[in-house]
């Protein structure tokens, strides 16, 4: 079997690492690449194609893990070459993948929740090819959501909707602890509900929100663009906030 990879950030690396089997081969190739990438893709023992289409015609799964911004134009510029499986990872809307799913054949829509560089990822997929892809759990957890193309990217939405709405309601109150120099004891009464690693989660949490508000808050109104037939008064509360930060 070869697994083709478009994009070689941290998702295609990870999957490198785990995906170990004689049965399974890797390619890509540096087609329009940064140095920076080509480096890195020398750092793993995968065959390196003159081109992406090469890669597309040669895949039996062929994996789009590059950014929300490109991944339609990889579906449309790629894609079409590809007679395999077709596995989006990139974090996008329901109606962006209904847009690649338009593309290509055998589109499933993957997510992976928590770390992208986990040892054991969860990975979460639809489509009505996401079956053949049940064999990838002999390397991390898979989870098959429906044959519906567009579920799993609504599921990561609602997630992202729930996360991030709890974080805006974690800084507020914090700082709100910090002004009074309640912090520590901020942290200690919640971890008596919530776990001892509440606090170093919660740490963990504001600072990297603190770092990427500006995208946070992009996804934020992916998620009312998404559900505008909601009211979703606490998304549109928690994306004031971001905003302000």
């Amino acid at each position: 079997m070869i697994i083709g990879l478009i994009g070689f950030g941290k998702v295609s690396q990870n999957l490198v690492n785990l995906i170990k089997s004689e049965d399974i081969k890797f390619v890509t190739s540096k087609e329009s690449r940064s140095q920076s990438t080509s480096n890195v893709i020398d750092e793993f023992s995968i065959d390196v194609l003159p081109t992406f289409r090469d890669v597309a015609v040669s895949s039996d799964i062929l994996i789009s893990a590059t950014s929300p911004k490109s991944s339609v134009e990889v579906a449309k510029k790629y894609g079409k070459y590809c007679n395999g499986i077709y596995l989006d990872l990139n974090n996008i809307s329901p109606e962006t993948t209904l847009e690649i799913n338009s593309c290509v054949k055998n589109m499933v829509d993957g997510a992976i929740i928590g770390k992208i560089d986990s040892n054991n990822p969860m990975v979460y997929i639809s489509g009505k090819s996401a079956n053949n892809l049940l064999f990838l759990k002999d390397f991390f957890n898979i989870r098959i959501i429906s044959e519906n193309v567009g579920d799993v990217a609504r599921l990561k939405l609602l997630r992202s909707s729930y996360t991030k709405t709890i974080t805006a309601i974690l800084i507020e109150s914090y700082e709100i602890a910090q002004e009074h120099n309640l912090e520590d004891e901020f942290f200690d009464i919640i971890s008596l509900t919530e776990g001892d690693d509440f606090k170093d989660r919660s740490l963990s949490r504001i600072n990297n929100t603190l770092k990427s508000s500006k995208r946070k808050s992009e996804e934020l109104n992916e998620v009312i663009d998404c559900f505008n037939e909601h009211e979703l008064i606490m998304v549109k509360a928690a994306l004031d906030k971001f905003i302000l930060l």
